[in-house]
């Protein structure tokens, strides 16, 4: 199992709070995100664990140097998505993944349950999130049929949570379909959008982790709910 993690982009909605730093580098409690993340994976003993960076690199560098991870970089993160992240990357692609973004906490149950999934291609959602959702996800039978900011009302099953695992024989396809977008100049798409591409050819499957915590540093008020949930489990 590897693991690739996407922590190239600015996060401008929240820049001002963290003094413009990477949003994965804030403090969750003795212990900054992109570590916590790193930690856990190497946990669950996954084998090799993959971060795309950009923005504001070198402060990365320095805190990854105490790890065992294989840096790939976007450096044109200013004028791509996070698909960019995942082209520069592709070549570790090669293995059962685990792919995420690196702004996102997620408390140990869910990454545990990450590794009991059979399916080839699953992101992870939460339907008790419906009403707030960001991003939003509509499925059947636990297979994605919609997803966007845009969906309403009974068209939203959860909100994603910015994780997700593919397995090995899905992923030639998955790197068939990344490149023909790259090479279509569909620079900025996310990488969430090559599994999206899917729906309808092939079963994409979602994974509900309602009852388990997890956020995504996007806003300060994501960012304090991590501090909070972290203050109670001390």
């Amino acid at each position: 199992m590897k693991a690739l993690v996407m922590a190239a982009g600015r996060g401008t909605r929240i820049s001002r709070y963290i003094e413009g730093k990477p949003k994965c580098t804030v403090d969750i409690g003795n212990i900054r995100l992109i570590e916590y993340t790193i930690q856990k994976l190497l946990e669950r003993d996954v084998d090799s664990i993959g971060i795309v960076l950009g923005y504001q690199s070198g402060i990365l560098e320095d805190i990854l140097s105490g790890y065992p991870v294989e840096i790939f970089y976007n450096y044109f993160y200013e004028v791509t998505n996070s698909i960019a992240s995942a082209w520069f990357a592709k070549e570790f692609i090669d293995d059962d993944m685990i792919m995420m973004n690196a702004d996102v906490f997620a408390e140990e149950s869910i990454l545990d349950r990450l590794f009991d999934m059979g399916k080839e291609a699953i992101l992870l959602s939460d339907s008790s999130r419906r009403e707030m959702a960001d991003y939003k996800f509509y499925y059947e039978d636990n297979q994605l049929i919609k997803f966007g900011k845009g969906l309403e009302g009974k068209d939203i099953s959860g909100e994603y949570v910015g994780i997700a695992r593919m397995g090995r024989n899905f992923l030639p396809g998955f790197k068939e379909r990344l490149n023909k977008l790259i090479k279509e100049g569909k620079y900025n798409m996310w990488w969430e959008d090559v599994l999206y591409s899917f729906v309808g050819e092939r079963p994409i499957f979602v994974e509900d982790v309602a009852g388990n915590f997890w956020a995504e540093v996007d806003f300060i008020e994501d960012y304090e709910r991590i501090l909070e949930f972290r203050k109670e489990r001390e």
